[in-house]
């Protein structure tokens, strides 16, 4: 489940960073902490696989087309926590209409302001942001939790005022300040409807040993270094307390203490077979020096520091104490890669969660599987950039264009964690602890390719990935067979007898770049392997005697099917026709019907397939109930692209991009 931070254009930035390091640190590897833009919020369905939506500090009050997502996600049972911004409970009797123009600021009628209606209380709980222009100087307090312990040294720019709560049904106080003669509410708890909302005043997301209250608490507060630890350590765990209250399952202490907060340097490798492949890249990143003279390279997202193994065994130390203190990511800079030379892969000490020898060999045997011979100047998979925790190895790769223009293919780039980790559009990749994410990067000639033809490499992927779960080395056929294609991108496993028994485990994103007459393709891949519930994943998919699934296997195996794949895809210059038959009975919807919402009044139409020319879903439309080609009409066909829709197919409806 996924955790999602909202950082749109109203949010404090350091609120922002702050919020999301507090969270990694608390419930990693359980869930998932990404921050979701206003965009997402409004047109992507991230509200199923949300655990809980989190509001940082504003600048100013919220009034957006997305309160009325945050409305019908906290009534409908979702928990909601919000920092720093005003709540006041006001009775229905008083005459506030839900939905009535009372608190709409926007010029705009769907820009309304925050509120939800509880029915259990018969009243509305509204909201006032604080303009930041009008914030008083920061200040230290001193927090009572609902257990009598105080929590010194907190940090607290302005202190929201939470009016009517007291006598509130369903409500928990957590935290009072501790100010003389007063009991001010400086965080809570409350039910609203199914849902749970949970209020902090005081900036309690700001670690006490980092800017801006480090600073503070040095210049006024009498605290030595073990007490702001302690006080800091007192922080957590009042956050925990309220997660807890909101519903989230937090990671018991001595895992949460192995979690990885920020990124860990990268291994560039190659098969052992092929001693040269780690040398022939490095130079052709350093170009036109040698790769020998290789050691920083400044890019448009990223500063690149390479060092070779030999004298790595200090560095990786440091680096992986420091991975397990929350930081802000914009600390997480420069990006370290350990070049393994001469066929040399890095000991299992150093790369706990994946074994480089052993994928390897796995991808030595599936390219004899697929009888693929000895590749020029090496086969897809035998390059291999590995990390344990990464930001996105989409992003560093397409967000870095010397990097990218400059890198030798085929290049896989392969991560046990993605801290920032990215999905199709706007859509946030989960990827907690068992799943497989990694992207492979390719190039193309455009004189030998049609640039029309990219759109059915996502197709092709995803077809390679669902034939690899097929082979006897992971789920088999027959357990194999549940792995489905969920047009145009996504991977999904049968987990039951309906129609609505469908989870998806999987997802493909492809961006390609265009430079000097040739294609930079970047395909990305995420697929949960060895997820426990609630997670969906392939190995609650297994038979009790088969073999406990690989990742090391499976990444293997996916790499050789797409190259025998990719062989044809080129030989045939694009053409998706050698695959059509086998995509068709891999995937989920044949003859299923859909309402298209983009056309008025709203379209039946039955999926057929997908054309050639240029890779759109065809549908036709069904008219009495009969489909036109059955009734001997001349066929009307309604072709859909991707990218102009918004396709919630496990719903039976197609609507238009907002």
């Amino acid at each position: 489940m996924n955790v999602l931070v909202y950082s749109g254009p109203e949010i404090l930035q350091t609120s922002l960073n702050h919020a999301l390091g507090s969270l990694r640190t608390l419930l990693l590897p359980h869930y998932t902490v990404q921050p979701i833009t206003l965009n997402a919020l409004t047109t992507q369905p991230w509200q199923s696989s949300c655990a809980l939506l989190v509001m940082p500090r504003l600048r100013h009050q919220f009034v957006s087309v997305a309160s009325k997502y945050i409305q019908d996600f906290v009534e409908a049972g979702g928990a909601y926590l919000m920092l720093g911004i005003d709540a006041t409970i006001v009775q229905r009797s008083r005459g506030l209409g839900f939905g009535q123009t009372e608190l709409t600021f926007g010029s705009e009628t769907n820009e309304i302001s925050l509120k939800f209606y509880d029915k259990s209380n018969d009243c509305y709980v509204t909201f006032e942001g604080q303009d930041i222009k009008n914030h008083t100087s920061p200040r230290l307090v001193t927090l009572r939790t609902s257990d009598g312990s105080d929590i010194r040294g907190v940090y607290d720019e302005e202190a929201a005022a939470y009016k009517g709560f007291e006598s509130l049904k369903g409500t928990t106080i957590i935290a009072h300040y501790q100010e003389k003669g007063k009991q001010t509410i400086a965080s809570l708890v409350a039910r609203i409807n199914k849902g749970r909302v949970a209020l902090w005043g005081p900036s309690i997301e700001y670690p006490l040993t980092e800017e801006p209250a480090s600073s503070l608490i040095a210049s006024e507060a009498k605290l030595s270094a073990d007490d702001v630890r302690s006080a800091d350590r007192s922080r957590i765990q009042v956050i925990s307390s309220t997660l807890a209250r909101l519903g989230l399952q937090l990671p018991q202490e001595d895992k949460a203490k192995q979690v990885i907060s920020r990124p860990l340097p990268q291994f560039l490798t190659a098969t052992p077979s092929k001693p040269t492949i780690v040398s022939e890249i490095a130079d052709a990143i350093a170009a036109p020096q040698s790769g020998m003279q290789l050691t920083t390279l400044k890019d448009a997202n990223d500063e690149f520091h390479f060092r070779p193994l030999e004298e790595s065994e200090d560095f990786l130390k440091e680096a992986r104490d420091q991975a397990q203190i929350s930081s802000d990511p914009s600390t997480w800079q420069p990006k370290h890669i350990i070049l393994c030379r001469n066929g040399t892969l890095p000991s299992r000490q150093l790369t706990p969660l994946f074994d480089l020898a052993a994928y390897y060999r796995y991808l030595s045997a599936a390219r004899e599987q697929e009888t693929l011979l000895s590749a020029e100047p090496w086969g897809v998979g035998e390059a291999l950039m590995y990390g344990e925790a990464v930001t996105s190895t989409q992003t560093m790769l397409d967000k870095n264009p010397h990097l990218l223009s400059h890198l030798p293919t085929p290049l896989l780039s392969l991560a046990s964690h993605q801290l920032a980790g990215r999905g199709r559009g706007s859509n946030i990749w989960l990827s907690p602890s068992g799943c497989l994410q990694f992207s492979l990067l390719l190039r193309v000639s455009l004189s030998s390719f049609p640039a029309t033809k990219l759109v059915f490499l996502q197709y092709l992927f995803a077809l390679a990935v669902v034939e690899a779960c097929r082979d006897e080395k992971v789920l088999g056929p027959k357990a194999g067979d549940k792995i489905r294609l969920k047009w145009p991108n996504d991977i999904y496993a049968l987990v039951g007898t309906g129609k609505e028994d469908v989870r998806k485990v999987g997802g493909i994103l492809v961006n390609t770049s265009f430079f000097g007459g040739k294609i930079d393709i970047v395909i990305g891949c995420g697929l949960n392997i060895l997820n426990p519930p609630p997670i969906t994943s392939l190995s609650q998919l297994q038979s009790d005697s088969q073999k406990e699934l690989s990742m090391e296997q499976t990444a293997a195996l996916i790499m050789a099917k797409f190259e025998s794949m990719w062989k044809i895809f080129i030989r045939e210059k694009g053409s998706f026709e050698p695959f059509l038959d086998l995509y068709l009975r891999r995937w989920l919807h044949s003859d299923q019907l859909v309402t298209l919402t983009t056309m008025n009044p709203h379209k039946v139409v039955r999926i057929e397939g997908i054309t050639l020319d240029h890779g759109l879903l065809r549908t036709i439309p069904e008219r009495s109930g009969i489909p036109s080609a059955r009734r001997g009409d001349d066929v009307e066909y309604i072709d859909l692209q991707p990218d102009g829709n918004s396709f919630d197919l496990m719903l039976n409806l197609i609507k238009s991009k907002t």
